[in-house]
C-alpha cells in the first residue's frame, strides 16, 4: 500500500511553514499527505498576525474522518495552540499505535508566541510521554528540559532529560548555536552527534520539513535513526535551495529535491539533444579550441560541478567535424561548469555555456551578430586564485560580469596567460540555446 502520513497542525497563510510544508515534504518523498488543521494562522515573511484555533471537537472529526477511512503510517505534530486542543490530540494518538514525530512548536522564528503556556506544559506533560520522535529547536529544548542549553554539552544533557519522559529518540536541533551546527540525537541510549553544513540567512519552516521528513521515512518502514539522518539530509537541501520571496525570512524549499531528480533527464536530453545540433554543422570544427570544447548545463537548483551535465572527454575536432567523446553526464565539468554557476548567481535563467577558440575574427563575427560580449584578463588574477584548479574561470566569469554592473552577457572571454590559451565562452539559456549561438558564430566566419 501506497506509504501514507498524517500531519496534525496549523495552517500558514505564507505556505512556508505548517501543514502546507509538512505537504510538500510528504509528497517530496513519495508519501500520501493528510492534515488535521488545528488552528489558522495570518501570517507572512514578516510575521505571524493573528492564531485562530479551531473547536476541539472539528479537530476530532477531521482525525476520524481520515482514520476511519485512509488511515496513517506515522503522524506528526505541529502547532497545537490551546490547552484543549493538546489534550484531545494526545486522547486520539494514544490509540493510532503508529510512530509519532512530535515538533513541539512555541514561539515563532519572529518572535510571535504561538502556543499558550498551559498548552506548552500539557506537551511536555502528556503528548511527549507517547512520542517516538521529538524535535525540538534550542530555545524550545531549554523550556522543555528547564535550562538554558548554550553549548553542545548542554544540548547532550537535555536530549537525555527530554528522553527520560518517554519518548524513544530527541533530536536537539542545534541551528541556533554558535559555530558548527551539530544536531544531538539520544536514541536507544546513546548520544549521536549529525553534523551539517551552516548555511548563511534566517529560514521559515525548516522545523516542520524536517520533523515531516522524519515522519515520511517512518511511513516508509525506515528505522528512527534512518529516518533522522535522511531527514537531515533532506532539509539541509531544502534549506539551500530556499525560495527567495518576501520581504523577510525565507521560506525553505521542500520539493527542491524532487525537482531535481525530476529535471536531471531533461537536462541530459537537452546537451545530448545539443550536442547532435553540433556535429550536424561541420563548420563548428574552426570554434574548437587547442584544449578541445566543453557543453555544459546547469540545474535549476544547481550549487556545485556535480549538479552540472557536461560531456566525459569534452567535444573534440575530427578531421572537418566535431564529436562528443562520450554521453552527457554529471561532474564531469569545472572550468566551464564554474563559469555558467558563476553566472547563475547573477541570472539563473543562464543555465549552460560552451568554450570554443579564442581569436579576433571570431570575436568580431561575435560583434556582428549582435551579441553582448564582456571579458576579464588572466594576468590580473589574484594567485591565491591561480593555485587552485577551477577557480580561475570562476573568477573570470565575476570580473566579466561585474563590469556589465551584474548583466551576464552572452560572451565572455579572456587573451590568455602565460601557458595558458586564450578563450571564448557562449552563455545561454539551456544547451540547445548555446549551440544554435555557437553554430551561428561558426556560420557567421
Amino acid at each position: 500500500m501506497e506509504p501514507r502520513a498524517l500531519s496534525i497542525a496549523g495552517s500558514d497563510s505564507s505556505a512556508g511553514a505548517g501543514i502546507q510544508a509538512d505537504l510538500k515534504t510528504f509528497s517530496s518523498l513519495g508519501v500520501y499527505g493528510l492534515t488535521v488543521i488545528t488552528c489558522i494562522t495570518a501570517q507572512n515573511t514578516m510575521g505571524v498576525y493573528r492564531v485562530t484555533p479551531l473547536p476541539s471537537k472539528l479537530i476530532e472529526a477531521q482525525y476520524k474522518a481520515v482514520f476511519e477511512d485512509i488511515g496513517f503510517d506515522s503522524v506528526k505534530t505541529g502547532l497545537l495552540p490551546s490547552k484543549p486542543i493538546v489534550d484531545k490530540v494526545v486522547k486520539l494518538l494514544e490509540k493510532a499505535d503508529k510512530p509519532i514525530v512530535v515538533d513541539p512548536v512555541y514561539i515563532a522564528g519572529t518572535g510571535f508566541k504561538l502556543a499558550s503556556e498551559n498548552a506548552y506544559k500539557t506537551i511536555i506533560e502528556k503528548l511527549i510521554p507517547i512520542a517516538t520522535v521529538v524535535t525540538p529547536n534550542i530555545g524550545e529544548a531549554s523550556k522543555i528540559a528547564g535550562f538554558k542549553i548554550e553549548n553542545i554539552s548542554d544540548a547532550e544533557k537535555a536530549a537525555r532529560l527530554i528522553a527520560s519522559y518517554g519518548p524513544k529518540a530527541v533530536v536537539v536541533k542545534g541551528g541556533h548555536l554558535r559555530g558548527e551546527p551539530i544536531d544531538v540525537v539520544f536514541c536507544n541510549g546513546e548520544i549521536i552527534r549529525l553534523t551539517g553544513s551552516r548555511i548563511e540567512g534566517v529560514f521559515h519552516g525548516a522545523g516542520c520539513c524536517f520533523s515531516a521528513a522524519i515522519a515520511a521515512w517512518l511511513a516508509k518502514g525506515q528505522t528512527v535513526q534512518e529516518a533522522i539522518k535522511k531527514a537531515k539530509d533532506f532539509v539541509e537541501k531544502a534549506i539551500t535551495y530556499h525560495h527567495s520571496i518576501g520581504l523577510g525570512v525565507k521560506p525553505v524549499n521542500p520539493m527542491a529535491s524532487l525537482y531535481m531528480n525530476s529535471e536531471k533527464w531533461d537536462v541530459i536530453v537537452n546537451v545530448r539533444s545539443a550536442v547532435k545540433l553540433l556535429e550536424e554543422n561541420p563548420k563548428v570544427s574552426k570554434l574548437i579550441p587547442e584544449t578541445s570544447s566543453n557543453l555544459v548545463m546547469a540545474l535549476s537548483y544547481a550549487r556545485d560541478f556535480s549538479e552540472v551535465a557536461g560531456i566525459p572527454g569534452r567535444i573534440v575536432k575530427v578531421q572537418d567535424k566535431v564529436k562528443a567523446v562520450m554521453e552527457p553526464s554529471y561532474g564531469v565539468s569545472r572550468h566551464v561548469a564554474a563559469t555558467v554557476l558563476t553566472a547563475m548567481k547573477f541570472n539563473p535563467s543562464i543555465r549552460a555555456g560552451m568554450n570554443i577558440k579564442m581569436d579576433k575574427h571570431i570575436l568580431e563575427a561575435c560583434r556582428r551578430l549582435g551579441f553582448k560580449i564582456s571579458s576579464y584578463d588572466r594576468r590580473l588574477e589574484p594567485m591565491d586564485i591561480k593555485s587552485k584548479e577551477g577557480l580561475s574561470t570562476s573568477w573570470g566569469a565575476e570580473q566579466a560580469i561585474k563590469a556589465l554592473e551584474g548583466t551576464v552577457p552572452d560572451i565572455i572571454y579572456h587573451e590568455g596567460d602565460w601557458g595558458k590559451e586564450p578563450m571564448i565562452t557562449v552563455l545561454g539559456v539551456d544547451a540547445l540555446d548555446v549551440a544554435l549561438k555557437v553554430i551561428k558564430i561558426a556560420e557567421a566566419l
